[in-house]
């Protein structure tokens, strides 16, 4: 089943995110995706089997451009198309609030996530590099 994120879904997520393999970034954290679910909670949509968390998909959309990210399933449940689902319903949910052009980031020595996002239609942009600064303390999250 997929549906919208929850905070609750917090520690199952970064379990999920590290039992996958998923590249670990700077906001693989409890606060930094219950902030992300406060802010927007149609951006994180989550696969859910037998009331465990696995996977996922974070969808966001800054009024201009749409990005894809943190697309994980759990290994036991790959290559049997939730993958798909997960991305083809992000791409419904940008959609629907105006986008017209999506990206995904994609770890590039992942042969394998490089495999299935071009066979999900995603051409790699041979002229546009990813450039990344960590902001050190961040502001915290409103509310």
């Amino acid at each position: 089943m997929l549906r919208s994120g929850r905070a609750e879904d917090a520690p199952g997520l970064l379990e999920l995110w590290r039992v996958s393999g998923a590249e670990p970034t700077s906001t693989d954290d409890v606060a930094a995706l219950r902030a992300l679910v406060a802010r927007d909670p149609d951006a994180l949509v989550v696969a859910e089997a037998d009331g465990a968390v696995v996977g996922s998909i974070v969808a966001g959309f800054d009024g201009w451009r749409a990005n894809l990210y943190r697309l994980v399933v759990h290994p036991r449940l790959r290559r049997r198309g939730l993958g798909s689902a997960l991305v083809a319903e992000a791409e419904r949910r940008v959609r629907r609030v105006g986008a017209r052009r999506v990206s995904a980031l994609v770890v590039v020595d992942q042969t394998h996530a490089v495999a299935f996002w071009e066979a999900a239609g995603y051409a790699r942009d041979p002229h546009l590099g990813r450039h990344v600064k960590a902001l050190a303390d961040p502001a915290p999250p409103p509310g």
